[in-house]
């Protein structure tokens, strides 16, 4: 029988590890395919396009950007060139906030423009992810970027000394990503990748990879091509593939080449299931990518249509699709006519074969609208296909007279989008392929989804851990208050200019809640700080106008001039007074719930060592005998509510009850232990005249810690803190503390309303704004949440404050 016990014994445990490793599997398998989210995107392209909104814009407005050559960049062009002087460009490629990055005049001179417009997509895709980016410090957070066309310094025969320390990271490739990893403290794999065209799609596919594999929990990814010089100009000229109007005419029998241009652009990646978790907007997924080489074929930079077919059909096997999954492709579709017909080819024998008539597969290529933009050429395709889900619409492709002639187009069910067609939501998710191949042989080719319908809010208690109770947004009379910062005073107004604006775009016009919420929550604290104060939309957008236009108005506190922070105190003291503690606590509990939540924690606890409990409606029948259980449970409920937000005063004090809760603030009680001390006042003196026996059964009881701020003590100093026999002086002799220095802020919770017509929660704000804008620290999240479930809106991106930087402009000025 030992022997058939030992057998049972081995299978039940050879079957638990069975089953282990086949979940094991499962969940890797799982990981493997999970869908990546698109939380957000941020670009600078052709056209004056500098935001995801702006791309839509052009599109859909059948617009293209193509323009003469730039006049600011001081190109050098022969006389005799034999191109037209046409392409694609940013209107502002020299202009960086280079002081907000603490980046000096000079490194900035000796800093290509690729990598400085990177750093301000970078935090403003951050911030469009409503993520604040001082938050990423230290995390897995992965860059990847395809870095093309690095000749910002090649112009130069020699360079100024002063330049010489920066101009070989300055042109790096490998420091487009280090460099974004730097300002942002991330540490998670920065990675710059150049295949030429496809370097930015082959970036998506690269982040995607990681953020599976677990190598990072985020990934900024895209990539982007800024043109110095007319070298790109000069080389493809030579080779005769220049369309002589400088636009791509994709896919049309009137293609005669490339329309060249240039650009940036970057996205947020994150796993689908974390996204959905941690409330990130969901813009779009992506299900699958793959990327693949031509190898040995016609030539080094001819297309290879049998390995486009491959990377294709390799790109649907990792998305786990099939071909009539998909409903369009958002094509490389340069304008060359060999390269173009090849390219249709690879599709009517991929998504085309088998395709039914009445949903044929949609094709057409943004290039049309900002020329060949190089490395940024994949985050263009696929940042205009995430506003087609968003509006229903597959756009126009511009410039075709007529579907071009070397493909055979009757083979499959391939259509060219000669018109802008209306793309329903139905049951099935729409989907589009992405395509880029490139002059390296590389290709890669993207599956991208629409994003799934939201999820419900996960369960607030878990999410908040402080038992609040739910609240409604839009409580009349709640004071809302928005903390607006910037690097300078003059971003700070910007800053105030772009949200008026934007609120009044909204429609609907988000809650003023939501908006402090967000703000609090989704942007970095800077220098420049202004906090804006209201009970409603009116009143908080009257003090932003009054910000931005640099005037002065009651519902706003700005940073003071030449302000220097001071030590911050908070002062417990003073008598209790019954109608002033219940006319305050009944505001503070109204207008915050955390300081709800400590509050009604306290009232419970007080409960069993009361002779007269705390009513449930406390502030309004509330009775003398309740007067100091009330102010310790009101300031108590401050102290938490003020440890929430992130204010750690330098000293504590406090005096009678003042003291129990000023120990309770710094650490050395328990909520439950200043209860029963609090409550020993009160019980102690309706028993009569205390023994000093009275409070040893209250103090065999405490669980004493040391103190985590500095408490003035009002015992004899050789009697620790943390002592039982501290507590029984301090309960037997109370004494006064002694006043904080002239050098210190003091907070009292005890005058925080001094005009009966200013409501305790709105001193409250007013006070912490003052200590925020001098240079305190205050985390507004806890003081403006709006509910159990709060929920963040898009808000303006920072504005920077560009300067021109341009490497001739310094060379010019040396030389003289």
């Amino acid at each position: 029988m030992a022997n058939e016990d030992k057998l049972v014994e081995y299978l039940k445990w050879t079957t638990a590890e069975l089953h282990q490793t086949q979940q094991q599997l499962r969940e890797l398998k799982a990981a493997r395919n999970e869908p990546i989210a698109v939380v957000s995107m941020a670009c600078r392209l052709p056209g004056r396009t500098h935001s995801p909104d702006d791309l839509w814009d052009l599109v859909s407005e059948g617009r293209d950007a193509v323009t003469g050559f730039p006049d600011d960049r001081a190109w050098d062009l022969p006389e005799d060139a034999e191109y037209p002087k046409l392409g694609n460009f940013l209107d502002d490629a020299a202009g960086f906030d280079a002081g907000f990055f603490d980046i000096g005049a000079t490194e900035a001179v000796a800093t290509e423009p690729l990598q400085r417009l990177m750093l301000h997509l970078a935090w403003e895709a951050v911030e469009r992810g409503h993520i604040a980016p001082h938050t990423l410090r230290s995390t897995l957070t992965g860059v990847y970027v395809g870095a093309t066309g690095h000749d910002y310094a090649t112009r130069l025969e020699t360079a100024p000394d002063d330049l010489l320390p920066y101009l070989g990271g300055g042109t790096s490739g490998s420091l487009v990503s280090g460099r974004i990893a730097y300002a942002l403290g991330l540490e998670g794999p920065a990675i710059s990748v150049d295949t030429a065209c496809s370097s930015s799609l082959v970036a998506l596919h690269l982040a995607c990879q990681a953020l599976r594999r677990g190598e990072c929990r985020l990934a900024l990814a895209g990539g982007g091509t800024i043109m110095s010089t007319p070298h790109t100009f000069h080389a493809f000229a030579h080779q005769k593939s220049l369309a002589a109007d400088g636009r791509c005419k994709s896919f049309a029998a009137a293609a005669d080449g490339m329309g060249l241009g240039e650009g940036v652009g970057l996205v947020l990646l994150e796993r689908l299931g974390d996204a959905q978790r941690n409330g990130h907007p969901v813009l779009a997924v992506i299900r699958g990518s793959a990327v693949n080489q031509d190898g040995g074929g016609y030539g080094l930079a001819a297309p290879n249509g049998p390995s486009q077919q491959n990377v294709i059909r390799a790109a649907l096997a990792d998305a786990q699709l099939a071909p009539d999954q998909v409903d369009a492709v958002e094509a490389h579709g340069t304008g060359t006519p060999i390269g173009d017909a090849i390219e249709v080819q690879a599709l009517l024998a991929t998504y085309g074969a088998g395709r039914s008539a009445d949903r044929p597969l949609w094709l057409g290529s943004v290039k049309s609208n900002t020329g060949h933009i190089q490395g940024a050429a994949g985050t263009a395709a696929l940042i205009k296909m995430v506003q087609a889900f968003r509006h229903d619409t597959l756009p126009r492709t511009l410039h075709v007279d007529r579907p071009t002639p070397l493909a055979s187009w009757k083979k499959g069910g391939v259509r060219l989008l000669t018109e802008a067609v209306d793309w329903p939501r139905r049951e099935e998710p729409r989907r589009v392929g992405l395509s880029a191949f490139a002059t390296s042989g590389t290709n890669a080719h993207l599956i991208l989804e629409e994003p799934p319908a939201p999820q419900t809010p996960a369960d607030a208690d878990t999410a908040l851990g402080t038992g609040e109770t739910d609240r409604d947004a839009a409580t009349p009379d709640r004071p809302v208050a928005w903390a607006l910062s910037a690097r300078t005073p003059e971003a700070l107004r910007a800053q105030a200019t772009a949200l008026v604006g934007h609120l009044a775009a909204a429609d609907p016009a988000p809650d003023p809640a939501e908006v402090a919420y967000s703000l609090a929550t989704t942007r970095s604290p800077l220098e420049h700080r202004a906090v804006l104060l209201g009970t409603d939309a009116a009143d908080l957008l009257a003090a932003t106008r009054a910000l931005a236009a640099g005037e002065d108005h009651p519902g706003l506190v700005g940073t003071p001039p030449d302000a220097a922070p001071k030590k911050l105190t908070w002062h417990f003291g003073g008598p209790a007074d019954l109608h002033s503690d219940a006319s305050t606590g009944a505001d503070l509990h109204a207008a915050f719930p955390l300081f709800a939540a400590t509050f009604d924690e306290a009232r419970a606890l007080l409960a069993p060592h009361l002779a007269a409990p705390l009513p449930a409606d406390p502030f309004g029948s509330a009775r003398p005998e309740h007067a100091e259980p009330l102010r310790f449970a009101v300031h108590a409920a401050l102290a938490r509510l003020l440890l929430g937000a992130g204010v750690h005063p330098h000293t504590v004090t406090g005096h009678g009850v003042g003291h129990i809760v000023a120990a309770y603030a710094a650490g050395v009680l328990t909520l439950d232990d200043a209860c029963r001390l609090a409550a020993a006042h009160t019980a102690a003196a309706e028993g009569g005249q205390p023994t000093p026996d009275t409070y040893e059964p209250v103090l065999r009881q405490l669980d004493l810690r040391p103190a985590t701020l500095t408490l003035t003590d009002t015992a004899p100093a050789d009697t620790p803190l943390a002592s039982p026999a501290y507590w029984h002086h301090h309960l037997t002799s109370p004494a006064a503390a002694p006043p904080p220095p002239e050098t210190h802020t003091v907070l009292d919770p005890g005058a925080l309303s001094p005009d009966p017509a200013t409501p305790a929660a709105h001193a409250l704000l007013t006070a912490l704004a003052r200590l925020h804008t001098g240079g305190g620290t205050v985390d507004w999240a806890p003081l403006v949440r709006p509910a159990r479930q709060p929920r963040t809106v898009d808000l303006p991106t920072y504005p920077f404050q560009a300067t021109r930087y341009w490497l001739h402009d310094h060379t010019t000025r040396t030389a003289v």
